[in-house]
């Protein structure tokens, strides 16, 4: 794996993107696509796609050449994801000349939800297992929890008795 320095403003490392397409028996739809991996790998980016699988049935491709970049601004997001049962990879992909292809990649719980909230194609698949030294490391060094705000009790005046209207 190709990292920088985790203390860099952007550390980034290379992977492929596993996209699948599924034929399906159906009048409406005669296809499905989605994200089933994402894989650890130093191809430089504008490395071509390759055919990994064909059938009649399925079809699997490997997309080499995307990076994940981390930014400071993230480190909650990297943190929440991380500590999660689940930790996931978030793959923004669009059709292109009837193909699937990844447009963007993060490791960020909150960009992630972003990109969903906005109506984008977006899978999160399991995050591979070499990818938690290297962000963990980014969340210990630039991840600060907020400090928790002291709530506001009712004032002494109604003596915590509520509205009486």
């Amino acid at each position: 794996m190709s990292t920088q320095d985790v203390s860099a403003q952007n550390a980034s490392c290379y992977v492929a993107v596993v996209m699948e397409r599924v034929a399906l028996n159906n009048p409406w739809v005669a296809e499905q696509w989605g994200v089933t991996g994402v894989v650890c790998d130093d191809s430089p980016a504008g490395t071509p796609h390759r055919v990994i699988v064909t059938n009649n049935r399925l079809t699997q491709l490997l997309f080499p050449g995307y990076l994940i970049r981390l930014h400071r601004d993230e480190a909650e997001g990297y943190y929440l994801n991380i500590t999660s049962p689940q930790p996931r990879v978030f793959v923004l992909w669009r059709m292109h000349d009837g193909i699937a292809r990844p447009e963007l990649l993060t490791v960020s719980y909150n960009e992630g939800a972003r990109w969903m909230d906005g109506g984008e194609s977006v899978d999160g698949v399991a995050l591979p297992v070499e990818l938690f030294p290297w962000i963990g490391a980014f969340v210990e060094q630039h991840y600060r929890p907020e400090p928790k705000k002291k709530g506001r009790y009712a004032s002494n005046k109604d003596k915590g008795v509520g509205f009486r209207g």
